[in-house]
């Protein structure tokens, strides 16, 4: 089972007011330790913190084709999220133990995760009636984002390389 796990954004996130130096590298080193069990265990599958939402930019949708871009800050900090981890569990029991296990992500405030499982492809295909259709769909689309991830680990050594030797001249 997927689940996302959301860190929840605090007014001080959304300014994008760090904690204390002491206070964040303690934070970092507890998360660093957590991430590490989530890896071992074989649980994370993906984490990143975001920026605030100042950085960001809503796209709005209607039926009648009108979409509208909203830039940031939102104004609902309880609605917002500051990171994020992707993980693979075997239920939601699972997902909530290793989420108790969490440091504060947020320190000197009352940090929040929310736990919310994803829809499979496989469900989908369930709720229309499809026959493996959209199965289909996505292993191709995976495919082609493996191939461009490999192609793109290809190419970003030799511009490394072509970064360093500028830097020498």
């Amino acid at each position: 089972m997927k689940v996302l796990v959301f860190v929840k954004a605090t007014p001080n996130s959304e300014k994008g007011a760090l904690p204390s130096d002491e206070k964040l590298q303690q934070m970092l080193a507890d998360m660093g330790a957590f991430n590490e069990k989530l890896v071992k265990a074989g649980v994370m599958q993906e984490a990143d913190g975001l920026k605030p939402s100042s950085a960001g930019k809503r796209i709005t949708f209607s039926d009648q084709g009108h979409t509208a871009v909203i830039d940031g800050p939102f104004i609902e900090t309880k609605e917002l999220v500051a990171g994020y981890w992707v993980w693979n569990v075997k239920s939601m029991d699972e997902a909530v133990a290793w989420a108790k296990q969490c440091p504060n992500p947020m320190p000197g405030e009352e940090g929040v995760l929310e736990i919310r499982p994803t829809w499979s492809v496989e469900e989908f295909d369930e709720l229309i009636g499809g026959e493996g259709v959209l199965r289909e769909q996505d292993a191709r689309l995976r495919k082609q984002i493996k191939r461009r991830q490999k192609a793109k680990k290809k190419v970003a050594p030799k511009k490394r390389k072509a970064t360093r030797a500028k830097a020498k001249k």
